[in-house]
């Protein structure tokens, strides 16, 4: 508190010197009058010189001083209104009065400001404090991580943990630098690879590059249950100009897709373009009476059409938010298995491992492990390796 009181003082004190020559009368009027007059009588001197030398005659002397003198007499009429100018307004001591206002305005309302709204009685917290402890704030975890990996830049699991943030933030070229770290240190896995490529994806404009390609397949190559990567494969191939093979990989893709998974608009979408039928193969739940009809987060007719015109990046961000739409309509409606269902399975796909166990476990409130609906939940939790808490049926 001392400090703050110390600055707004010193903050006055600065203001006032640099506003007080505002303040004072300024004397450069009457200065400039003074030397215009000495001008003029050095002239008059000049004048009787010139005549007292024959230069000029006394005709010429007489003009000359005349007008001489008349500028002397409108220069004394002007100092005679200036003064009276001055008296008239007192001296100027309401203007003084205004400015100093002004000076002492600013720092008492921030101090008054920072004592009612602010925390004064806290200690200061350099930038290393923060650091410390940066809370939920995700910009000073993101900046001690970033401190942490330039002292320690052989951290895997540092640049793994990193790269994922820096694709969110869209620092695509941070992201790209970090994925490739996390592989090279803690070696390939198919979400690392799949990471890498949707990072370079995205910082091509949607175009699958041969690099990106190439560590698409890998990923599918250590983990075929890896839908993001099989998509990106497949419109790898798509790309190329082959339709054939990209229709047919899409076509497994969503063969292998869980009933009502949110990317299957997508996928239908683009089997369509390499010359298959859209969502032959998966006929709306609803049209088979299945329970699955009840389940939220079906992709409407417009969001279908609206996919058609969207960049990868963007067809992946909508899938991302229609699987968070799923949970919440499930948080308001949590009594419905295959919603619960669906959600783990989406968010399994996507990648989010942390969320899918979340997911998992909100499921088993409402279902118990001895009721059939948490039965399926556990056997999808033993399928896809996700852990349910030591929940067991």
């Amino acid at each position: 508190m001392t400090l703050w009181i110390l600055l707004a003082i010193i903050t006055a004190g600065v203001s006032a010197v640099l506003i007080w020559p505002l303040m004072k009368a300024s004397p450069r009027g009457e200065a400039d009058r003074e030397d215009e007059a000495a001008v003029y009588r050095d002239q008059l001197r000049e004048v009787d010189r010139d005549r007292a030398q024959g230069l000029i005659g006394v005709e010429e002397a007489s003009y000359a001083k005349a007008e001489i003198g008349r500028r002397l007499l409108g220069l004394a009429d002007k100092t005679a209104d200036a003064a009276g100018t001055v008296r008239a307004t007192g001296g100027r001591s309401r203007h003084r009065l205004a400015t100093l206002s002004v000076i002492l305005c600013l720092p008492v309302v921030g101090l008054c400001l920072y004592v009612t709204l602010g925390r004064p009685e806290l200690p200061a917290q350099p930038l290393e404090a923060r650091l410390a402890n940066p809370g939920n704030n995700m910009a000073l975890l993101v900046a001690k991580a970033e401190r942490h990996l330039a002292e320690n830049p052989e951290d895997g699991a540092g640049w793994d943990l990193l790269a994922p943030i820096y694709f969110r933030a869209m620092r695509l070229g941070d992201a790209e630098m970090a994925y490739r770290n996390a592989i090279r240190l803690q070696g390939e896995t198919a979400e690392r690879l799949a990471g890498l490529g949707e990072t370079l994806v995205a910082a091509n404009e949607g175009v699958v590059t041969e690099d990106a390609a190439r560590a698409f397949n890998r990923a599918v190559a250590l983990d075929g249950k890896n839908m993001r990567a099989r998509f990106y494969a497949a419109l790898a191939l798509e790309q190329a100009g082959k339709a054939g093979d990209a229709r047919r990989a899409f076509e497994a893709i969503l063969k292998d897709s869980p009933p009502g998974a949110a990317w299957i608009a997508l996928v239908s979408e683009h089997i369509g373009k390499n010359g298959g039928a859209p969502l032959a193969s998966t006929p709306g739940p609803a049209a088979q009476g299945d329970p699955g009809s009840k389940a939220p987060g079906n992709p409407s007719q417009a969001q279908m059409q609206a996919m058609q015109d969207l960049s990868p990046q963007e067809r992946q961000q909508m899938i991302a938010g229609m699987v968070e739409t799923l949970a919440a309509r499930l948080q308001d409606d949590p009594d419905n298995i295959e919603g619960w269902l669906r959600l783990v399975r989406s968010y399994m796909v996507l990648g989010d491992k942390a969320k899918a166990e979340v997911a998992l476990k909100t499921g088993l409130k409402t279902f118990p492990p001895d009721q059939d609906g948490g039965k399926r939940l556990l056997a999808l939790a033993s399928e896809t390796g996700l852990s349910a808490g030591g929940v067991t049926p």
